[in-house]
């Protein structure tokens, strides 16, 4: 009898779990930080409740710098895991929050213990959760922390707004361009050169996919950047979508934003406004697509460098079909399709006719003394430039490279592991292409500076344009064109017709010339 009476006497055991969490990763790095101190609350809770049978178990589910607004959370996953395997039986926190912030993810929790006969205990707040009272209580206290993550939230926002309507950079992924120093950006020159060469590649190309191409060809890649942990962020290669995101972002403009609102920022402008404005005005008319290149049917010569100097935008190949199958083919202001015909004095212009007229100034171009000058100056002038961006582009790129050599020797004398590995592969990839891009600099640094015209030799290659010309196929000429001419500007208002040569472009359209006559005999 007295046997049996210590059998019923003695509580059977129940096998408790301490959760922990702790919203940043502030502090963990100390000996003795806040999931420790929250475990020793739970530790002494169960100690004094011994005489029930409650025992600790050696396992910790501590979830240092998680969020308790969602359920994405490693020791949370491991904590349900051990629950559904049956080696939980209680779970113990300090207090209710630290499980969970979100009424509904509360809930979900609370589904599953009950379903696994788990019972939940709040160390600070006690409450029993077999009883209705008790789950009365847990869902007053729930109600009062998702309110409170909710108001925090709500003061983030508002603290974040008025931040940026005084025009203060408040937090984010770093930009190409900026360094930030003291929560503020700051303007990294060399990196702004290179978000000027991006605009101007646009607005040269008027489309996305060529400058993703032109960027990968000389590997120019996102911001990079290292975390406060250390850890190695962006450097990734430009893709449509990112340089879209680059290509909109007003900061650049000097400005932050607000929803959709757009505010005087407090960091320096990289771009100047009529750069912005015009990149942003291509970009609408364009869309997202970034004007997806179409197949040149009509053989439209002049397509992507015809431009109306009255509304300052591009001009389209269009054309209509008369008396029968008659086709006659224009080039028509893009400002005039959108706006109406009034807004523009250019309106359209045949497509024969200024084909014609540009031809013929490359044709008679080595013949004109005062017409070759103006060209050869205008050309001298665009080498010069280029040759500033070459060198400007060749600094940049070898201090990325002394950069990159570094860190490749760090992780080289550092101990193996799959993270150095990958960050090797990739700095030596990045290496590989700089170094590609360093022999195309070149290549094109002694183009520049080769850009030294043998008059006569070009005169005589420009005699023979007429039949060469003839001969070549509507892309041929296109692509010659295009390699001569980089803009032509037309002003109907005062009758006006301006070519931009390329700076090569003289001793390239001699060089094709002399090619075709060759194969010619």
């Amino acid at each position: 009898m007295s046997k049996q009476r210590s059998q019923a006497s003695s509580p059977r055991t129940i096998r408790c779990a301490i959760y922990t969490r702790k919203s940043t990763e502030e502090g963990l790095e100390q000996e003795f930080n806040s999931l420790d101190a929250q475990r020793e609350s739970g530790e002494a809770y169960i100690k004094s409740q011994a005489h029930e049978g409650r025992t600790c178990l050696p396992d910790r589910y501590d979830d240092g710098g998680f969020t308790g607004g969602n359920l994405d959370r490693p020791a949370l996953g491991r904590l349900i895991a051990d629950i559904g395997a049956g080696r939980v039986d209680c779970v113990v926190v300090y207090k209710v929050d630290r499980l969970s912030r979100s009424l509904l993810d509360f809930t979900k929790i609370m589904e599953t213990f009950d379903k696994q006969q788990v019972s939940f205990v709040s160390v600070t707040q006690q409450f029993n959760t077999t009883t209705s009272m008790g789950r009365l209580m847990l869902n007053v206290l729930l109600s009062f922390a998702q309110f409170e993550r909710e108001i925090i939230g709500e003061r983030t926002r508002d603290k974040i707004a008025a931040a940026r309507r005084k025009g203060k950079w408040a937090g984010g992924m770093p930009l190409l361009g900026y360094d930030v120093a003291n929560s503020k950006l700051v303007v990294n020159e060399a990196e702004a050169l290179r978000v000027r060469a991006i605009f101007a590649f646009y607005l040269e190309h008027e489309a996305l996919l060529p400058v993703v191409q032109e960027l990968e060809r000389r590997g120019w890649a996102n911001k990079r950047w290292t975390t406060r942990k250390g850890n190695e962020r962006g450097g990734k290669g430009f893709t449509k979508t990112s340089l879209y995101a680059l290509l909109t972002n007003v900061t650049y403009a000097g400005k932050v934003r607000h929803k959709k609102d757009a505010f005087d920022g407090a960091h320096q402008a990289i771009l100047d406004a009529a750069l912005w404005q015009k990149v942003q005005a291509t970009l609408s008319r364009n869309g997202q697509t970034g004007g997806a290149l179409v197949r040149n049917k009509f053989g439209a010569l002049l397509k992507g460098i015809l431009r109306c100097s009255a509304c300052d935008c591009a001009m389209s190949p269009t054309h209509t079909n008369r008396n029968g199958n008659r086709r006659y083919r224009y080039y028509v202001c893009t400002q005039a399709q959108k706006r109406g015909w009034n807004v523009c004095p250019t309106k359209s212009v045949s497509a024969g006719e200024i084909e014609e007229f540009v031809i013929g100034r490359i044709r008679t171009m080595g013949q004109n003394p005062e017409l070759w000058q103006e060209t050869l100056a205008q050309a001298q002038r665009q080498s010069k430039r280029q040759q500033v961006e070459l060198a400007a582009e060749q600094k940049s790129l070898e201090r990325d490279v002394r950069h990159w050599n570094q860190e490749v020797r760090s992780l080289t004398q550092a101990p193996p592991s799959e993270k150095a590995i990958g960050r090797l592969a990739d700095l030596q990839e990045r290496i590989r292409t700089a170094e590609c891009r360093f022999a195309e600099m070149r290549t094109e640094v002694e183009t520049l500076d080769g850009a030294g015209i043998d008059d006569t030799a070009v005169s005589e290659s420009l005699r023979q344009f007429d039949p060469i010309w003839q001969a070549l196929t509507p892309h041929e000429k296109c692509s010659l064109v295009h390699r001569q001419v980089s803009r032509v500007d037309l002003d109907r208002r005062h009758g006006k017709i301006t070519l931009h040569f390329q700076p090569a472009g003289l001793r390239l359209i001699a060089d094709e010339v002399r090619l075709q006559t060759q194969g010619a005999d």
